[in-house]
């Protein structure tokens, strides 16, 4: 049984949405319901634990390391590795 729901997004986002949606042969309504019924199918108590893509699992490297460098220093790395 299909329900009736109002709700408010920004325009920017339903555009791209209508824009995905159409590309996938899907309404904006099935798109939608696709995403709650993936995020209420799982145990999930907060954004924070839901799954990532497997996309991104594929093309990440572990934990992101962070260092400080000067400006000059990054510079000539990649000046150097242009050449």
């Amino acid at each position: 049984m299909d329900t009736k729901v109002t709700l408010h997004f920004n325009q920017e986002v339903i555009n791209k949405a209508k824009a995905f949606a159409a590309k996938n042969n899907i309404s904006l309504s099935r798109l939608t319901e696709f995403i709650y019924d993936k995020i209420t199918s799982g145990n999930y108590k907060n954004l924070e634990e839901l799954p990532i893509s497997d996309w991104v699992l594929q093309v990440s490297e572990g934990e992101a390391e962070y260092k400080r460098r000067s400006r000059k220093d990054t510079r000539n790395e990649y000046l150097q590795s242009k050449k």
